[in-house]
C-alpha cells in the first residue's frame, strides 16, 4: 500500500495542510510544536480509529474548531482509494470511502496500513501492562479487523459485569446470583475470543521481533515475549477458544468471592501483560535506556514485517526515531526505513538524519507542508 496525498483540517494545530508523498522515504523537518508528529498522528488514525497519543477524539480537534477531517488518497494493489474520516465531539466518527458514506466507523479499519514508532512506545518496556495490552489489540485489530468488534463486546460484557459486582456492595443476594452467572458466560465466550487472537498473534509476532531486535543491535542477543494470562499464568495457554472459555469460567466461579467484596472483575483479558525479556533478563527491569529504546522500536518493526507478509505492506512511520540512538543503530534503523516500500519520518534537525535516507525532505509549520530541494 502506498499513500500518496494527506490532507487535514483542523486537526491539532493545522487549520489546513496537505502533503503529497512519493515511494520511498519522505522526511517531515520541522522545530518542536511544528507539528510534524500531528500528521503522522493523522495517518496512524486513519489505519486504526484511535491515536496513538491520547484516547480521546476530542484532543485531536483544533482548538475553537467544531470539528476535525483527515482526508488521504491511497494506491491499493493497483486502484486508487480516498478515504476521509470527520471527528466531531458528540457525534462519534464519519467516514467516507471513495466519497460513500460507510455504515459504521469501524468499516474503514483495513482501508488504511500504517505501522507507528513514536517516543512514547518506550512505554511498552517500560510501562504499564495496559499499554502492552493496547499494542496487543491494535495490532490484532489490523490484522484482523473484526477484532475490534470483539474487543468492544468484550469491553461492554466487562461494564455490564462490574456495575453488578459493585450494586452488590459485598454480598452477592441469592436473586442476583443467576444474573451473574448469565454475565459470567458472556464474559467466557467474549473473553475467549480476544485471549485466542492474542495468544496466536504472539506466536507470529515473536520471531520476528527477535530478528528485528537483533539487526538493530548487531548482534545475537536473546530475546523473549511471553503472554501472561490472569488466569493461568504463562503455562497452559492453548490458543483453542472452547478451552480457553472452560478456563475462564472456572476463573470466575473461584473468584467469586473476592470479586463480590471488591466490587470488580479479577480476571480476564483486561488484567493480562505481555511479558519482554532480553538474555533472560526482564526487559522492564534489567534493559538498559538504549536496549529498551531497540526493543520497543523492534516490536513496532517486528509488526509491519508481520502485518506485510500477511497482506500488503503498511506504510511505516517513525516519530523523531534518531534522536535517541547511537550512530550505529541511526544506520540500522536506516536500513530498515529504506527497505520498507514506504516510510514516513519525523526529525526536528535535518543533522539527525543519516545521509543514506535519500529523502525527500518536507519543512512543516502550523498549517504549511513544503517539499525542500534537500534537508
Amino acid at each position: 500500500m502506498r499513500l500518496e496525498r494527506l490532507e487535514v483540517v483542523e486537526f491539532r494545530n493545522h487549520d489546513g495542510a496537505a502533503v503529497e508523498f512519493p515511494a520511498g522515504v519522505s522526511v517531515l523537518v520541522g522545530p518542536n510544536g511544528a507539528g510534524k508528529t500531528n500528521l503522522l498522528e493523522a495517518i496512524g488514525y486513519l489505519a486504526t480509529l484511535g491515536s496513538h497519543r491520547v484516547g480521546q477524539d476530542a484532543a485531536l480537534i483544533r482548538a475553537g474548531a467544531a470539528s476535525a477531517v483527515i482526508r488521504a488518497a491511497v494506491q491499493r494493489a493497483g486502484r486508487r482509494l480516498l478515504v476521509d474520516v470527520e471527528l466531531r465531539p458528540g457525534s462519534g466518527v464519519r467516514g467516507r470511502v471513495n466519497g460513500a458514506p460507510v455504515p459504521r466507523a469501524r468499516d474503514l479499519l483495513g482501508v488504511v496500513r500504517a505501522t507507528v514508532f513514536a517516543p512514547e512506545d518506550l512505554g511498552l518496556v517500560r510501562g504499564d501492562p495496559e499499554e502492552r495490552r493496547r499494542f496487543l489489540d491494535t495490532l490484532a485489530t489490523q490484522r484482523l479487523p473484526r477484532y475490534h468488534s470483539s474487543r468492544q463486546d468484550y469491553d461492554r460484557v466487562l461494564r455490564q459485569r462490574n456495575t453488578l459486582l459493585r450494586s452488590a456492595a459485598g454480598r452477592l443476594p441469592a436473586s442476583a446470583l443467576a444474573t451473574l452467572e448469565v454475565w459470567d458466560e458472556k464474559l467466557a465466550m467474549a473473553g475467549a475470543e480476544i485471549w485466542s487472537e492474542r495468544l496466536r498473534l504472539v506466536a507470529a509476532l515473536t520471531p520476528r521481533v527477535e530478528l528485528a531486535y537483533q539487526r538493530l543491535a548487531g548482534r545475537d542477543d536473546l530475546v523473549e515475549i511471553a503472554y501472561v494470562s490472569s488466569v493461568a499464568g504463562t503455562v497452559g495457554l492453548d490458543p483453542d477458544p472452547a478451552k480457553l472459555a472452560q478456563a475462564l469460567r472456572e476463573r470466575l466461579v473461584a473468584d467469586r468471592s473476592r470479586e463480590v467484596e471488591r466490587g470488580i472483575t479479577l480476571s480476564g483479558p483486561h488484567r493480562d501483560d505481555l511479558a519482554l525479556a532480553l538474555r533472560d533478563l526482564p526487559a522492564r527491569t534489567h534493559a538498559s535506556h538504549g536496549e529498551a529504546w531497540s526493543l520497543a522500536l523492534a516490536l513496532r518493526l517486528g509488526s509491519h514485517r508481520l502485518l506485510a507478509e500477511e497482506g500488503e505492506e503498511p506504510v511505516l512511520l517513525m516519530d523523531d526515531v534518531f534522536a535517541e540512538l547511537d550512530r550505529q543503530r541511526r544506520d540500522r534503523v536506516a536500513e530498515a526505513a529504506l527497505a520498507a516500500e514506504q516510510t514516513i519520518v519525523t526529525a526536528a534537525v535535518p543533522e539527525e538524519l543519516p545521509g543514506e535516507l535519500n529523502a525527500a525532505v518536507f519543512h512543516v509549520e502550523p498549517g504549511s507542508v513544503q517539499l525542500s530541494a534537500g534537508p
